[in-house]
């Protein structure tokens, strides 16, 4: 007869519906001691369509093409600002780092950034159907999947200091709303800054003065964001509330 496998080894137990709990706080406690590892203290996300890509891979020249192209090289401008930006105040431990889904696209963009600014990247991967790989510009260490979205969105949301929103599909619109409601309800670290890039483009696709009419929102809510087409306005406007605000508020209770 067999020997019996201790339960923390029976992976036919731990993929089962009775490990579920076990395998939520098994990714909770790994990704929470990574943080602490690295010395983690608070982030800055970025959030946006994985399905842009650089100029140098762009294989058409098409005007959608170009202009998503576009939003690619802004994120790792924006990416490579905060980080030079948040090094001085990471002397002994790691303040406003980048932080992402993992993936291609503007997730991609915005690790590269960090990376060519020497600084440390966070990239929080989730596991698909379709296979999708953690992108190479992650900081070693600070690569990491997930099973549960729920989970992914906690550590891409509880330690954040700053939210910058690229446009994307509905993953993008997902985070959005729920970054918000939490701004909107006290929920998550205040005062948290909030920008999203392109005008055009969330203007077009959320017609927030159509919510604040149907009394949906309230006007005031419309201060919860900031948008623009520039990265030096949003470097500033976030950089600005971060330093005010922040600085002497570092600890992030994960």
């Amino acid at each position: 007869m067999d020997k019996p496998k201790e339960a923390f080894k029976d992976e036919q137990f731990l993929e089962s519906p009775e490990g579920r709990s076990i395998r939520i706080l098994s990714e909770y406690e790994k990704v929470k001691s990574l943080f602490e590892i690295h010395k983690i203290i608070d982030t800055i996300t970025f959030f946006g369509s994985a399905r842009f890509k650089s100029k140098e891979h762009q294989n058409n020249n098409s005007e959608i093409d170009s202009e998503n192209s576009e939003y690619y090289e802004q994120a790792r401008t924006l990416a490579f600002k905060f980080t030079t930006w948040a090094k001085e105040y990471s002397k002994e431990s790691n303040r406003f780092v980048v932080a992402t889904g993992g993936g291609p696209g503007i997730m991609e963009a915005a690790n590269r950034g960090a990376l060519e600014a020497g600084g440390k990247s966070i990239g929080l991967g989730i596991r698909l159907p379709e296979e999708q790989k953690n992108n190479n510009y992650i900081t070693p260490g600070l690569s990491m999947q997930f099973y549960y979205f729920f989970m992914r969105k906690f550590f891409l949301t509880q330690p954040t200091k700053a939210t910058v929103m690229f446009p994307g599909g509905f993953g993008t619109l997902d985070e959005l709303t729920e970054i918000l409601t939490l701004k909107q309800t006290g929920k998550t670290q205040q005062p948290l800054p909030i920008v999203l890039i392109g005008k055009k483009f969330w203007n077009t696709t959320l017609n927030f003065d159509y919510l604040v009419e149907k009394k949906v929102i309230g006007k005031e809510d419309l201060n919860l964001f900031l948008i623009t087409d520039y990265v030096d306005q949003a470097f500033d406007f976030v950089s600005c509330i971060l330093k005010e605000k922040c600085l002497d508020n570092p600890q992030a209770l994960i």
